[in-house]
């Protein structure tokens, strides 16, 4: 498998056609001032040697050669063999509430971009963990399976919205139930799912789905979004109402937090600090037994790049050779 150490010079090849546009260009503009001169043909004759082909076989000599050297510099390589890597840590699923709620503004700049930006931190302290993500509203799905690749789970993050769900609710326990089975097979000790709501559920049991996860070894904890007095929800700029006109306001329920984490062997957090609640559950999930992984992966890899650079000298070498002026027999013909 081809792999681009430093891909970002790979922008630069979008400069080839531009340099034999850049080429046919100026090429026009020097035919309309050697008009200028006369009659085309006449000129022509009195400059025998150009030749006009060779003009752009050398362009496109140096175009190619500047598109081999552009990839040589974005340094490509070949996988050379697949190791095993065994690492020990946890696997964390992460049931985040994308339900029009989160877009209350009790959190700067609201519950759901302050949960993010929480994720994002976490990720950051991660070492040998696999890390999922499960996204809910009225349904759920998985947006990231349990993986080692942060970069990854930044980039899923970076795109949630309230929109990634069209159907709108609460489904708590459809989103653990989700989570249930994304744990890969390797994995029986550091199990852990961590929900992040509000915790206002209408629409399924979140109780007995975390029972269903304590009875597979998994711990479920709990984070709650909000405040108890509640707050209006803004969206696209109003507040939102109920088809009766009334101003939809979202309240934390804690009690139906608490209650699910109990169910599922773990603790309820509230929301709060720039680590969100999340700093105590890792501490926990510390003191658990770590889960031995094993993962096949390209460890060593072959630099291609020297390959690359020869070609482009190559080019340029025979472009200089080429030069533009054509044969000269004309001017010894009798």
């Amino acid at each position: 498998m081809l792999f681009f150490a430093q891909a970002q010079f790979l922008w630069l090849l979008l400069l080839v056609p531009l340099i034999l546009v850049g080429y046919g260009i100026g090429r026009a503009l020097r035919v309309k001032r050697i008009r200028k001169f006369g009659d085309q043909e006449l000129v022509a004759e009195l400059m025998p040697s150009y030749s006009g082909a060779k003009g752009w076989t050398r362009a496109i000599l140096f175009s190619l050669a500047f598109g081999l050297f552009t990839i040589g510099l974005a340094r490509p390589q070949i996988g050379a063999k697949l190791t095993e890597h065994r690492a020990k840590g946890a696997e964390i699923v992460i049931c985040l509430d994308v339900s029009n709620s989160m877009l209350a503004e009790d959190y700067s700049p609201n519950r759901l971009e302050r949960a993010k930006l929480s994720i994002s931190r976490l990720t950051d302290k991660l070492k040998d963990d696999r890390i999922g993500l499960v996204l809910f509203a009225g349904t759920s799905f998985v947006q990231l399976p349990v993986t080692t690749d942060y970069v990854s789970a930044k980039m899923f993050l970076s795109s949630i919205d309230t929109g990634s769900i069209p159907v709108q609710g609460t489904a708590m326990g459809d989103a653990i139930n989700t989570a249930i089975r994304c744990f890969s097979a390797q994995s029986e000790k550091s199990r852990v799912i961590i929900v992040i709501s509000d915790g206002e559920n209408h629409e399924d049991d979140p109780v007995q789905a975390a029972k269903l996860a304590a009875e597979n070894g998994i711990k479920v904890y709990t984070i709650g979004v909000g405040s108890d007095t509640g707050v209006p929800i803004r969206l696209n700029g109003e507040l939102l109402k109920d088809s009766e006109g009334n101003i939809v306001v979202t309240r934390l329920d804690r009690e139906k937090l608490r209650e699910v984490a109990l169910a599922g062997g773990g603790a309820y957090v509230h929301a709060e600090g720039d680590e969100f609640g999340l700093n105590p559950i890792i501490s926990d999930i510390r003191k658990m037994e770590d889960e031995e992984f094993a993962s096949v992966m390209f460890e060593e890899y072959n630099e291609q790049y020297m390959y690359f650079f020869a070609a482009a000298l190559l080019l340029l070498v025979i472009e200089m050779l080429v030069g533009e002026r054509g044969s000269r027999r004309k001017l010894f013909e009798r």
